[in-house]
């Protein structure tokens, strides 16, 4: 039998929980932003994949795509796109072709919001003193984390 290395189980030693700690503050820190916009993060999050869709737009904008872009499933997502949509920020429509494919598409007010977010956010950033480029370095660092971490799944 190999010897297998002494793992600490000491709470500051642990990667999940300084992933968890930290997500948690940077929702945090989103939120008086977020609450300007009227969006929760998870909102905020569909209104990133969906600014980006209109600027190009994949073959299929649909809930499924979405879920995958955002690793949520459908039951996650379903009630985030309804209160979107009674936000008029979002459409949804099914497929004519396959009734169970739902496309998204943003409305004018939902294309609008990004305009509002742009100094908003550049705001945050500036007053965080965050290093961008130490916040680029660990945001690779974590897609290489979640990629590999993906593959074991």
């Amino acid at each position: 039998m190999t010897d297998l290395p002494s793992v600490s189980l000491a709470l500051d030693d642990q990667l999940c929980f300084k992933l968890y700690a930290a997500s948690r503050a940077v929702t945090r820190a989103y939120k008086p932003m977020l609450d300007q916009l009227g969006l929760t993060y998870p909102q905020y999050l569909v209104m990133l994949v969906l600014w980006e869709w209109h600027a190009c737009a994949p073959h299929l904008p649909t809930v499924k795509a979405l879920g995958e872009r955002l690793l949520l499933d459908s039951g996650t997502l379903t009630p985030l796109l309804k209160r979107l949509e009674q936000l008029a920020l979002i459409k949804r429509r099914r497929s004519a072709a396959d009734e169970r494919e739902v496309h998204l598409s943003l409305s004018e007010a939902g294309q609008a919001l990004r305009d509002r977010v742009q100094p908003l956010k550049a705001r945050l950033l500036c007053d965080s003193g965050v290093d961008l480029s130490h916040a680029d370095a660990l945001r690779q660092g974590l897609d290489q984390l979640l990629r590999q971490i993906r593959a074991l799944l």
